[in-house]
C-alpha cells in the first residue's frame, strides 16, 4: 500500500477488518455508536478510500459493498515502520520502551513479549 490511511481511514477499514464486507450504512453504523458522525461523512470517506485503491465495491446490486483491499498485518507493518522511522528516529528499542511506558501490560502480555524476543534472538 503506498497510501497512509487516515484516522478516519482507519477506523472504517479496522471495521472492515473484522466484517470482511459492509455497505456504507453498516459501517455508518457501527461508528455510530462511539462517535458522532454523519452518513454522508461515512459514505464520502468510504468513496475515497474506494478511489485511492484501499477498498474495493461490488456494484452488483443497488447497495454497493465495500472490501478492504488492503491487508490488516501489511498496514499494520507500514503505519508502524513509519512512524517509528519519524517519531522515534528509525529505533525499535525507543518505541518498545515508550509504548511499554505508557500502559500497564499484564503478565500474560510481558509473557508473550519475552517469548517473541526470545524468538526474534533464535532466528539471529
Amino acid at each position: 500500500m503506498n497510501t497512509k490511511p487516515t484516522e478516519s481511514e482507519l477506523e472504517i477499514l479496522s471495521l472492515l477488518w473484522q466484517m470482511k464486507k459492509a455497505t456504507v450504512r453498516e459501517i455508518h453504523e457501527k461508528l455510530a455508536e462511539s462517535k458522532d458522525t454523519g452518513y454522508t461523512t461515512t459514505l464520502k470517506i468510504m468513496q475515497i478510500m474506494h478511489s485511492k485503491g484501499i477498498l474495493g465495491r461490488d456494484e452488483q446490486n443497488r447497495t454497493h459493498v465495500y472490501y478492504p483491499l488492503v491487508e490488516e498485518k501489511a498496514t499494520q507493518q507500514n503505519l508502524v515502520s513509519n512512524f517509528m522511522a519519524t517519531a522515534f528516529g528509525g529505533s525499535a528499542k525507543n518505541l518498545v520502551m515508550q509504548a511499554l511506558g505508557q500502559g500497564n501490560p499484564s503478565k500474560e502480555e510481558l509473557d508473550e513479549i519475552r517469548a517473541f524476543l526470545d524468538q526474534l534472538e533464535k532466528d539471529k
